[in-house]
């Protein structure tokens, strides 16, 4: 009887632990619960909180008429975190801050390049590595106005089977080139690129309400004009970067690469940007202009 007695208490705790969990787990099929989900995915649900992405990958030239070329790697890294915003009728909001930088290292070594031999030029020419501060998003609001909103798979494109879920999160590009003329509209000029983004992870940490940020695998690939460093002079070809990687747990997690060259030059991006924020993002381009005008300048002042 005793024997019966305790089986019953333990089927009954069980239960009331199952029951717990569930009711602790995100419903991806309410505009909370896939909002939720996807700040999991992209930070954390605890506000100010870094949350690091970390990847690696190669990069190809694509020219009319000729074999791709394996013209170098890239080491990238993000560091974000995100604050909530009440958003009224719209619902609690996150808004996403983030910084991040991507290295274009040698395909031996693995270690940043400084210069690089152009083979179409014979042309040595210095390497400029992307370095953006700030990379931010608008808030994301789990409702519209009028309080309409769409379930996980319509709004991201999610799918879910078994324990996994992933989605894809394609981004076409179609923007003023800070470094073109006035006239691009007209002669050309325009940045015209794609980034496709894959992201994918088990189900149990993106829906348990335990787990403040989900353990998360990404894939990015991004297919653009020549960089501008190249110094490609309006040559016909673009070039694709295809590269792999996961979000980490610290900064002391990403590889030892990215490591010491944060360390050694670029320490702020140990820590993402306070979550009210509210300078202008900053672009490849944007940045290779500021570094150009700089070193004019520094030219100048030494003669």
């Amino acid at each position: 009887m005793k024997k019966l007695k305790l089986a019953s208490l333990i089927l009954l705790a069980g239960a009331s632990f199952n029951s717990a969990f569930a009711a602790t787990k995100l419903d991806l099929n309410t505009p909370e619960g896939a909002n939720m989900a996807m700040r999991k995915i992209q930070c954390s649900t605890i506000d100010d909180k870094p949350v690091f992405y970390w990847w690696k990958g190669k990069v190809f030239s694509r020219r009319q008429g000729e074999v791709d070329k394996h013209i170098f790697n890239v080491e990238g890294m993000n560091v974000r975190t995100c604050g909530t915003v009440d958003g009224g009728k719209k619902g609690k909001a996150y808004r996403l801050v983030t910084r991040e930088i991507l290295l274009y290292t040698d395909k031996k070594t693995g270690q940043p390049l400084d210069t690089w031999e152009n083979p179409w030029t014979n042309e040595v020419v210095d390497v400029h590595h992307v370095l953006n501060d700030p990379v931010n998003q608008p808030p994301s609001f789990p409702r519209n106005e009028d309080g309409t909103a769409s379930p996980w798979k319509q709004k991201f494109g999610g799918d879910i089977k078994g324990d996994y879920w992933w989605m894809t999160f394609p981004v076409p590009l179609f923007y003023h080139n800070d470094l073109g003329g006035d006239y691009q509209k007209q002669v050309g000029g325009v940045y015209h690129a794609s980034e496709l983004f894959n992201f994918s992870g088990d189900l149990k940490s993106l829906t348990s309400s335990e787990k403040d940020t989900a353990d998360v695998h990404v894939g990015w690939v991004r297919i653009s004009d020549w960089l501008p460093f190249m110094m490609m002079s309006g040559r016909e070809g673009s070039i694709y970067i295809h590269t792999a990687g996961r979000k980490v747990d610290s900064f002391d997690d990403m590889g030892d690469v990215m490591k010491t060259f944060i360390n050694e030059h670029a320490p702020k991006y140990k820590t993402p940007p306070p979550t009210d924020d509210d300078r202008p993002n900053e672009t490849s381009w944007t940045g290779y202009k500021k570094v150009v005008k700089g070193e004019e300048f520094k030219r100048q002042r030494a003669q």
